[in-house]
């Protein structure tokens, strides 16, 4: 296998002002050796981030940035909230910078009222957190990472990477009962909403990368918000709005596995002065899907939290045309997040024409379904995955929508095993690269939870998952099954499984008349101003 036939190399990420692709001797546009680990569920990442943070001590330094944070969302049970635990390292002197989204009010259920109070947390055990508007307009910092480096031990160096804010909702696991500290969204979800969501532990030179994404933000010259009114609000309460200047930044972590990763972004090309570090924006993350879909042969497998917009389903679509044994599975909400009587339709619409899409391409070949827990209740899939012939998989903020590829700041990572699967069947896409080890695995500890299954004995016996076909096909096996369950009243055992088959939904004709028109002319399936769209941008 050939790294560049699924990697981006520098000059196809389209920003020649990053340092992601010249800060090492080799120029290489990815790092070699790492060990990436899939934290699935708050309830796996939030008590891995607690003991790393937890474990840091004067001189350390912690770097994060978030979307929403809630100062008192537990990592891990009671005393362990992030804004008590990121304040209180601090005050042992690890060096904490944050950077959240300076959002929109609350009355509009958006975040600015917690992010504000968890940079209070932050700033009160003498670290910094800055609340950043530099985004376009319409847009949103979705970016969530955490950095831990420790200069005199750097084997403890790790870096989080994924879709997990550090606020309410986001604390589930496997049983999907949702998170105790909860917030409401489409009541189909009740009043703890199953959480379904990913972030990755990465240790090895990747960290080194991740740092360097969070420094060209930190660094920034722009201010932090062009708008006056809040600049004078900032003045008015003696609000920070300079950053301090970091430390230098320590050499790479060692090598430590044999993962390569691939730092991918989205930045806009914001209106007048642009970002220092991505002039004209970055695309790296639609161009390493794009590049990526190309070799796409006998497997797709999506975690997606909207799945919208058929500008970005097209390259997909395009796979799925040109390769008659390419399947796709889907796994996204049953429902969209919000079901307001304007925002429900838009999104529905949105979703329509992006499925339809897809099954013009593929047909029978393309299944999408929603998840269930035990009790019945709908899962919210906010996990933002795709793996590609179980040998390219991507993890992190972005969704498969159109401001998670042009509009929004967002921060995935690909990554590519250099270590093949030693089960069969090898090869799946045909084109000479084998199935990974990552990747593969990835996928079945997904299709496991999905399938209520356990993982075979030992730990590389042969699993019937790893076929391409045989898994689109148990999955399509076991929704069937619920879904019948259902269709007769829930009669008798209910059958092993979370899947329910999602079903293109329907709009009336009066609905179509009221928002079809809308949705075209003013805001696209994202709800961001259509007029701010470049077709172009990816």
């Amino acid at each position: 296998m050939e790294l560049t036939d699924w990697l981006l190399t520098p000059g196809e990420r389209g920003n020649s002002a990053t340092r992601l692709d010249s800060r090492r001797a080799d120029r290489t546009a990815w790092s070699h050796g790492n060990l990436v680990r899939p934290l699935i569920h708050g309830s796996t990442y939030f008590p891995a981030l607690l003991g790393a943070i937890r474990a840091q001590r004067a001189g350390d330094l912690l770097l994060f940035t978030d979307w929403r944070g809630d100062p008192d969302e537990r990592l891990d049970g009671p005393g362990t909230e992030i804004g008590r635990v990121l304040g209180e390292a601090a005050a042992r002197r690890v060096i904490v910078k944050g950077l959240l989204w300076r959002s929109h009010l609350d009355r509009f259920q958006f975040s600015e009222a917690e992010n504000r109070h968890l940079g209070e947390a932050v700033e009160a055990g003498g670290g910094e957190c800055l609340l950043d508007m530099r985004v376009r307009p319409g847009g949103s910092h979705h970016q969530k990472l955490v950095v831990l480096r420790h200069p005199d031990r750097p084997q403890l160096d790790v870096a989080f990477v994924g879709g997990i804010d550090l606020c309410h909702n986001r604390h589930d696991d496997a049983t999907h009962r949702g998170d105790s500290q909860s917030l409401t969204i489409a009541a189909a979800y009740g009043p703890h909403p199953p959480w379904h969501d990913i972030q990755l532990a990465i240790r090895g030179p990747a960290v080194g990368d991740i740092e360097a994404g969070f420094r060209e933000r930190w660094n920034d010259p722009a201010p932090l918000t062009r708008s006056p009114f809040v600049r004078l609000r900032e003045l008015a309460h003696g609000e920070d709005t300079n950053a301090d200047t970091l430390p230098p930044q320590a050499p790479d972590p060692a090598p430590c596995g044999t993962h390569t990763l691939q730092v991918l972004r989205t930045y806009p090309n914001r209106l007048g002065r642009g970002y220092d570090f991505a002039p004209d924006g970055e695309r790296s993350i639609a161009r390493g899907y794009r590049k990526a879909l190309r070799r796409a042969r006998s497997l797709i497998y999506l975690e997606d939290q909207y799945l919208w917009s058929p500008h970005v389903i097209e390259p997909f679509a395009e796979a799925l045309a040109a390769h008659p044994g390419l399947r796709l599975i889907a796994v996204i909400p049953s429902f969209p997040e919000q079901d307001g009587r304007l925002t429900l339709p838009m999104n529905l619409i949105g979703r329509i024409t992006a499925l339809d899409r897809l099954r013009r391409a593929g047909g029978g070949r393309v299944a999408v379904y929603g998840l269930e827990n035990h009790a019945g209740t709908p899962v919210y899939v906010h996990a933002k995955v795709c793996v590609i012939d179980d040998v390219w998989a991507s993890v992190g903020s972005d969704n498969i929508n159109l401001r998670s590829w042009t509009h929004d700041s967002e921060l995935t990572c690909a990554v590519l095993d250099e270590s093949t699967d030693p089960r069969e069947p090898r090869d799946p896409g045909g084109l000479g690269d084998d199935a990974r080890g990552f990747a593969r695995e990835l996928r079945l500890e997904l299709a496991r939870e999905h399938l209520d299954l356990t993982a075979p004995t030992p730990p590389h016996a042969s699993d019937p998952l790893c076929d391409p076909l045989n898994a689109f096909e148990a999955f399509a096996a076991s929704a069937a099954d619920l879904d019948a369950w259902h269709d007769k009243g829930r009669r008798g055992p209910r059958p092993a499984g979370r899947l329910r088959t999602y079903h293109r939904p329907s709009l009336s004709r009066t609905a179509r008349t009221l928002h079809a028109p809308l949705h075209r002319l003013l805001v696209d399936p994202d709800g961001r101003p259509f007029g701010l769209r470049r077709r172009n941008d990816y």
